[in-house]
């Protein structure tokens, strides 16, 4: 009995947990861990290469170098935005630069030579990446030369304006005799037969084709909801011609509308509302950008 008592009478006891007063430092190495891997990244990536932005400064200096002057506004001189340059030098709207008015001639002038040996001259360019710039630029001027000898010996010289740019070679299919009437996406027999006197010289060729579609602000009606659709319409119908009847293959070729947002010509004179209802067809050049970039400055027209 008495043992029994005992036993009863006996407290349990808890042994205490060993409390881990370094555990802490788990939470604060991992913290430690995160911000070197924030500052390794953020230094890997601050890293320029200075050779490739000295060419590429060069190049867009090049390609904007002022005609009357030296200076360049890429030396931090001063630029487009000081408040004294006038209307008369202002540029195209985008997506029109280096195609001429309405009220000029349609054809293509010849390339700046003085221009070409700016850029061949400017110290820090790759002259791998030159000489490919000046091949791809033969390639474009050869190329936009088949197109209008073509187009001239078929009585259609006047019918496309040519633009060669970073991005390739424009045919832009606007003429006097206007491709669309307003309002509609139905080509006249003018641009089928720019189309079919063109579409053998670009079938055979490895570049894309865009084909991009433009209206004047006047708002659609009727079957089109807005002048998106329209344009997008036009350029449609441009891509299916030359795909089901003149065969350029399909997977080289895409169409995209671009409503009135990118007008030829600015405002709403007649001459306006006729040079912007067009498309574009764009051969795009597969140079690699940096070489790309020197395009429009070895193109460049006086």
């Amino acid at each position: 009995m008495s043992g029994h008592a005992s036993t009863k009478g006996r407290r349990k006891v808890h042994e205490e947990e060993h409390v881990n007063h370094e555990r802490w430092l788990v939470s604060y190495a991992d913290m430690i861990t995160v911000l070197m891997a924030l500052f390794i990244v953020l230094f890997a990536i601050s890293q320029v290469d200075q050779e490739k932005y000295i060419a590429l400064r060069d190049s867009l200096s090049a390609g904007f170098q002022d005609t009357t002057t030296s200076n360049s506004i890429l030396d931090g001189t001063a630029g487009n935005l000081d408040g004294t340059s006038s209307q008369e030098n202002s540029t195209p709207a985008s997506g029109t630069a280096g195609m001429v008015n309405a009220d000029q001639g349609l054809g293509e002038q010849a390339a700046d030579p003085t221009v070409a040996q700016t850029v061949e001259s400017t110290p820090g360019i790759d002259p791998a990446v030159l000489a490919a710039a000046q091949a791809e630029a033969a390639h474009l001027e050869e190329l936009r030369a088949q197109i209008e000898a073509s187009l001239t010996s078929n009585g259609l010289g006047n019918a496309v304006r040519y633009r060669i740019d970073e991005r390739g070679l424009t045919l832009g299919m606007v003429a006097n005799d206007v491709f669309f009437a307003q309002g509609s996406a139905d080509m006249t027999p003018a641009a089928l037969r720019v189309l079919d006197v063109a579409a053998p010289l670009v079938v055979g060729l490895n570049e894309h084709i865009s084909i991009e579609g433009h209206a004047n602000i006047i708002p659609s009606s009727g079957r089109y909801a807005t002048n998106w659709e329209l344009s997008s319409d036009r350029a449609t119908q441009v891509l299916r011609h030359l795909v089901e009847a003149d065969g350029i293959p399909g997977p080289r070729i895409m169409a995209v509308g671009y409503g009135d947002t990118r007008p030829l010509v600015p405002g709403d004179s007649p001459d306006a509302l006729a040079a912007n209802r067009r498309v574009d067809i764009v051969i795009l050049s597969s140079a690699p950008e940096s070489v790309r970039a020197l395009l429009p400055a070895l193109t460049a027209k006086g």
